[in-house]
């Protein structure tokens, strides 16, 4: 009687095998990995906007302060953003006929709102409070990176509950001198105070920065 399998059939089959494990192992691998990657979370990507703003000529260059725009970032969870008027109090000035700046123009000739489109868009279910980390030594650049150099505003953090948990666990190294919170390219120097030292100054502690309530409210 003729044999039904070959002499290869176990070599194949075992190789059928190891090809199906891998599979799987590989679409768990996927699963896992890809939620996590910046790409997906869309790290270092540029978002349009309807006037393309740039932090690079106007803090860097021009020396504007990020409050001048963001005008609630100390006393509001909510950082702000700039108003037409504000815009307008430079460019009813200079740049008066710009077709880059026509967007700005309208929404006061109409009386709306410029709707900018968010870079650092966080799930409704994590609560944020810009002026308390203002008020706790935590500079700008800690999340937003250095935003004072960038022609058009991308998101540079991942802003993950990992990466919250992080400083949280250990606010220290994040806090720097009154001074240079709004300085998104300051580094440390022999000369800075250390982070126990900051932390004594902030008086960041005597809760639980890790609490789910802190975040999840």
């Amino acid at each position: 009687m003729a044999a039904v399998f070959g002499p290869r059939a176990n070599l194949y089959s075992k190789l059928a095998l190891i090809g199906v494990a891998v599979a799987i192992l590989g679409g768990i691998a996927w699963w896992w990995i890809w939620p996590r990657m910046d790409y997906e979370r869309h790290v270092r990507w540029y978002v349009d906007q309807p006037i393309p703003f740039s932090h690079e000529h106007h803090v860097a260059g021009l020396g504007i302060d990020c409050r001048y725009c963001h005008t609630a970032v100390e006393v509001s969870s909510n950082a702000g953003m700039p108003s037409t008027y504000i815009c307008m109090t430079c460019h009813s000035q200079i740049w008066t006929n710009a077709a880059i700046l026509r967007p700005d123009r309208e929404s006061l000739a109409n009386n709306t709102p410029i709707a900018w489109n968010l870079v650092t868009d966080l799930p409704d279910y994590v609560y944020f409070n810009h002026s308390i980390h203002i008020a706790k030594g935590v500079g700008c650049s800690s999340c937003h990176g250095p935003i004072a150099t960038m022609p058009l505003t991308y998101k540079a953090s991942t802003l993950t509950m990992d990466f919250c948990i992080g400083c949280h666990t250990n606010p220290g190294p994040q806090l720097r001198p009154k001074s240079q919170i709004y300085n998104t390219l300051w580094q440390r120097t022999p000369e800075t105070p250390s982070p126990e030292e900051l932390i004594k100054q902030y008086h960041v502690g005597g809760r639980t920065l890790t609490d789910c309530s802190i975040c999840h409210r």
